[in-house]
């Protein structure tokens, strides 16, 4: 996507890596089933799994953290961080997820159907918790890890979710903050996820202003397609296709 970041996407979920020298920052990995993949997205850029010093995690979700556990064995002196607010969710110290009854209630919807059957086939009822979580704390500039990215706090979708903005590339990983496609949504382009995905939707959806102003012409997100396009302009689209959402009828007529 630029010179020393890497972007692998799958059906589900994205996750994405950042080189400096020899050295290797993770920034998400995927669910428990994609966690082979995650090794061998290491190795398909020339890299050995140990060259990974960093695992920096967007929110805690199954889906993003779920295949870091091989790694993590492969790569024993990886630090692992996140938002202070975020590492007792890591932790599994409480669970900010949605649930299996939540999903069902919204299973009337066929594309929501498909893709729980095939999160479900992925892991995505497994318990992940990452015992290694810990802080890179608020206002922390630039972290040193290899591609020194900016977290931005992103809070609303999970209580402690950041996006990472890599300031030298003008590229920002906005996580689930920011998405381009989704398989519960018939939308393509900028958007938020479904209002039952977020712990807190009204924050989820003020949090697009932390992004707004960003200095990125290129959004990498943890679900769909690459984005080149000024962040602003897809928080506008974003913001644009949530009201849209809002104004569609919550079931169809009978």
């Amino acid at each position: 996507m630029a010179t020393g970041v890497f972007s692998v996407s799958t059906p589900l979920v994205n996750w994405h890596l950042l080189r400096e020298g020899r050295d290797l920052t993770l920034v998400d990995g995927g669910y428990p089933g994609d966690a082979a993949d995650v090794l061998a997205s290491v190795e398909r850029i020339g890299h050995r799994h140990g060259d990974v010093r960093a695992v920096l995690v967007t929110h805690a979700h199954v889906d993003h953290v779920g295949g870091l556990h091989l790694l993590l064995q492969r790569a024993p002196g990886a630090q692992v961080l996140l938002d202070a607010v975020e590492v007792a969710h890591a932790r599994r110290e409480h669970l900010e997820q949605v649930g299996v009854g939540t999903v069902l209630r919204h299973a009337w919807r066929p594309r929501t159907a498909l893709w729980a059957a095939r999160a479900l086939r992925r892991g995505g009822t497994r318990d992940a918790p990452l015992a290694r979580a810990a802080p890179f704390g608020p206002g922390a500039g630039a972290l040193d890890v290899p591609g020194a990215p900016v977290p931005v706090p992103t809070h609303g979708h999970t209580s402690g979710h950041s996006a990472f903005l890599l300031p030298a590339h003008g590229v920002v990983l906005t996580g689930d903050a920011l998405v381009t496609a989704h398989p519960t949504s018939a939308v393509r382009g900028p958007q938020l996820l479904p209002a039952f995905f977020h712990h807190d939707p009204a924050a989820a959806t003020a949090a697009l202003q932390q992004l707004s102003g960003l200095a990125a012409d290129v959004v990498l997100p943890g679900h769909g397609p690459a984005l080149h396009l000024p962040v602003r302009a897809a928080v506008e689209a974003a913001v644009e296709a949530a009201v849209g959402r809002a104004c569609a009828p919550a079931r169809p007529p009978r």
